[in-house]
C-alpha cells in the first residue's frame, strides 16, 4: 500500500513538473520566439504573461467543473491537453497560433494542480498529508527552476523546436505513467457545486486568501527583480548570476521538503513564523546586499523560504476550506498567482522611486500585512491551535 501511495505521488509529482515546465520554460525560449515569429520581446512575453493571466482566471472555476470526474480521466485529459499544445507550437507558423496554443493549455492548468494536492493529501493520513503535498510541490518547484535554463540551453545548443519537443516529451512521459501506474479514482462521495462554492461564504476563507495574497508576494516582489538587484548593487557577472539563481532554485527545491516536516510537526508555529523570518532576512539584504559572500548565502536563504512559502500558502488556504478540497487548491491557485502579480508591480513602484536597492521595501510591506491577516484567522478561531486536512 505504502509503495502504491509513493508511486502515486511521484507520477502527480512529474505531472506537476510537466505541467510547470511548460508554463515557466517559456521564459528561457522568449527571444528564440521573437525571432522566429519577427515580434518584439514584449510581444513576445504574452506568451508568459497571459498564460498567467488564465491560470489566475481560471484558478477557481476549472477544478470546480470537473471535481466529479474519475481522477484519473482527468489527469490524462489535462496532460493530454498540454501535449497537444507542445506538438502544435513545435510546427506553429505563426504567433498568434503559437499564442493560442499556449492559452487553451492554460485553462486546464488549475485542474491538474489542483487535483494533484488534493489526491496527494488524501493518500495518507491527516498528520501526513502536509508531507505527501510537500513532495508535489517538488515537482512545482523544479518545473521553475530548471524549465527556464533547461529550455535555454536546449534552444540555444539545438533549437527552438527541439526546446518545444523537451516541454512535450516530459508531459508524454506523466501521461503513459499515468495510464499504466495510475488507477482509476472515481469520486466516490461527489460534493456540489453549490456546497463548493459557499466556502466563500465564511469569512476566514476570505481572510486565508488575502494572507496568501500577502504572502506570495512578499516573496515574489522581490524574486521578479533579483536578477537586476544581483548586477546592479551586489555587482555579480551575467554568469555568476545564472549560477546564483540557479542555487536559488535548488533552495526552493530544499525548501519544499523541509516545508513537508515543518507543517507536519507544528504547522501554525510555521505558518506563523513565515512572515517574520523572511522579513528579517529583506532587512539583512537591505544592509549587507552589496557584499558577495552574504548576498551569496541571503539568496539561498530566499530560495529555501520560497519553497516553504509555496506549502504554507496552499496549507493556509486548503485547511480553511477543507470541506471543498479542489475548490481550495483552485482557490490557491488564482491567490497565489494574484500575490505574485500584486507583489512585483507594488515592488516596481518602490525602484521606479527610490532606486533597485529599495526594492525589499515592498516585501518587507507585504510581509507585514500578512502578519495581521494570519493574527486574524488565528483570533477567529480561538483555541483551535492546529488546523489539518478535513
Amino acid at each position: 500500500m505504502i509503495k502504491k501511495t509513493n508511486l502515486l505521488i511521484f507520477i502527480l509529482t512529474i505531472g506537476v513538473f510537466g505541467i510547470l515546465n511548460t508554463e515557466m520554460g517559456m521564459i528561457g525560449v522568449l527571444p528564440f520566439m521573437a525571432e522566429r515569429f519577427h515580434v518584439s520581446i514584449s510581444q513576445a512575453g504574452l506568451l508568459v504573461s497571459l498564460f498567467a493571466l488564465v491560470v489566475a482566471i481560471s484558478g477557481p472555476t476549472m477544478p470546480l467543473l470537473f471535481s466529479g470526474i474519475d481522477r484519473k480521466k482527468v489527469m490524462l485529459l489535462v496532460l493530454g491537453v498540454f501535449i497537444a499544445g507542445n506538438i502544435v507550437s513545435i510546427f506553429a507558423t505563426n504567433f498568434t497560433i503559437a499564442l493560442i496554443a499556449r492559452v487553451i493549455p492554460a485553462f486546464f492548468h488549475p485542474i491538474y494542480c489542483s487535483l494533484a494536492f488534493t489526491v496527494a493529501a488524501a493518500s495518507t493520513s491527516q498528520e501526513e498529508a502536509p508531507k505527501a503535498v510537500a513532495k508535489v510541490f517538488v515537482g512545482v518547484s523544479a518545473g521553475m527552476v530548471i524549465g527556464v535554463p533547461v529550455s535555454n540551453f536546449i534552444a540555444g545548443a539545438a533549437s527552438l523546436e527541439m526546446a518545444m519537443v523537451f516541454f512535450a516529451v516530459v508531459n508524454v512521459i506523466a501521461f503513459v505513467a499515468t495510464i499504466f501506474f495510475v488507477p482509476s479514482m472515481p469520486v466516490k462521495a461527489r460534493i456540489s457545486y453549490g456546497a463548493q462554492v459557499s466556502v466563500l461564504k465564511k469569512t476566514t476563507t476570505w481572510i486565508s486568501i488575502i494572507a496568501v495574497v500577502l504572502m506570495n508576494g512578499a516573496v515574489f516582489g522581490v524574486f521578479s527583480y533579483l536578477a537586476e538587484y544581483l548586477e546592479r548593487i551586489t555587482k555579480f557577472s551575467l554568469h555568476t548570476i545564472s549560477l546564483v539563481l540557479l542555487v536559488y532554485g535548488l533552495a526552493n527545491i530544499l525548501g519544499s521538503i523541509i516545508a513537508g516536516r515543518l507543517l507536519t510537526k507544528n504547522a501554525l508555529k510555521t505558518v506563523v513564523a513565515f512572515p517574520f523570518v523572511i522579513g528579517a532576512v529583506y532587512v539583512i539584504l537591505f544592509v549587507t546586499g552589496q557584499f558577495t559572500v552574504p548576498m551569496a548565502l541571503l539568496t539561498l536563504a530566499l530560495g529555501t523560504l520560497g519553497g516553504i512559502g509555496g506549502n504554507i500558502n496552499q496549507y493556509w488556504i486548503s485547511t480553511a476550506a477543507p470541506e471543498a478540497p479542489d475548490f481550495a487548491n483552485g482557490l490557491f491557485l488564482t491567490a497565489a498567482n494574484l500575490g505574485t502579480t500584486m507583489g512585483t508591480t507594488v515592488c516596481g513602484y518602490f525602484i521606479s522611486g527610490l532606486g533597485i536597492k529599495y526594492v525589499v521595501l515592498g516585501g518587507l510591506l507585504f510581509s507585514l500585512l500578512s502578519i495581521v491577516f494570519i493574527f486574524i484567522r488565528i483570533y477567529m478561531q480561538p483555541g483551535k491551535t492546529k488546523f489539518c486536512y478535513e
